[in-house]
């Protein structure tokens, strides 16, 4: 995204909350339309569950609606947004039990897939996304956090440092651990 565009949406987001502040509920709704599949995203990532992804994400929207008069417009709008959503889900995953931990379906992660038009290469994609979703969802929140949002959502490690407001060398290392950490999940997995 080029900073002008990038400018712009800031612009748009910071206006749009403004106007929430102001109890305009066709604001929320533009709000809404604008990152939805955003919250969707990075609660499915976090959580490893559509459903509960879905319900996350909705009450984020309700967290901003609800918490609009407390916004700070001088700071950028989707850094305070992505903290409501992670925030919402670690909450989430705390309340859910061992015995209800939901794994990630595979159609969840089916742009992971390339259609080979071979079933068995497809069989052994699709197992090894398995395994992957397994993995993941044993990190600790903090490495599940930044491999989603580095190997999942593309984002820079600069990006990154922003939304986690943490230096850009931390955001390094803590990736690097946490790569190494689920290179060992898989491993345990593959060989289990």
């Amino acid at each position: 995204m080029d900073i002008k565009k990038e400018k712009e949406t800031m612009e748009t987001d910071i206006s749009l909350v403004m106007d929430i502040k102001t109890g305009n509920k066709q604001a929320l709704g533009r709000l809404v339309e604008r990152h939805k599949k955003l919250a969707y995203q990075i609660a499915l990532g976090l959580v490893g569950n559509r459903d509960d992804a879905f319900d996350i994400s909705q009450e984020a929207f309700l967290r901003v609606y609800r918490s609009a008069k407390t916004y700070d417009e001088s700071q950028p709008f989707l850094p305070w947004f992505y903290r409501i959503v992670v925030n919402l889900s670690r909450t989430w995953l705390k309340r859910r039990t061992r015995q209800r931990k939901r794994m990630v379906d595979v159609d969840d992660n089916a742009y992971l897939l390339v259609d080979t038009h071979d079933p068995e290469q497809d069989l052994i994609k699709a197992e090894m996304i398995s395994c992957l979703n397994r993995a993941l969802l044993e990190l600790p929140f903090e490495d599940r956090e930044i491999v989603m949002l580095q190997h999942f959502r593309g984002m820079s490690y600069d990006e990154i440092a922003g939304i986690l407001n943490i230096p850009r060398g931390t955001v390094m290392s803590r990736l690097y651990y946490a790569r190494k950490k689920l290179a060992k999940l898989m491993e345990r997995s593959n060989n289990g």
